[in-house]
């Protein structure tokens, strides 16, 4: 397989692993999938952490984020155990 070919799977991948948390965050159903919607509140993500409140908010974020991780895969391993 050539370079680009290998590079353009592992972008489509990553662009589909990213489209997958917004589905995993619900956004999709809260939004009644409004494309404007979810742009704007991604663009207020994006100026939130460009401003001087960023590093507070991403603190915050990677917290709330690694704890939903987590609590996934527990869910997930006592799925297993039954």
């Amino acid at each position: 397989m050539r370079t680009w070919q290998v590079e353009r799977r592992k972008r489509t991948r990553h662009l589909i692993e990213l489209g997958g948390l917004v589905v995993k965050a619900g956004i999709v159903e809260l939004t009644n999938d409004d494309r404007a919607i979810i742009y704007g509140a991604l663009l207020w993500i994006a100026a939130k952490l460009q401003s001087n409140e960023g590093e507070h908010a991403r603190n915050l974020w990677v917290v709330r984020g690694r704890q939903a991780f987590d609590a996934e895969r527990r869910k997930e391993q006592m799925g297993r155990r039954t």
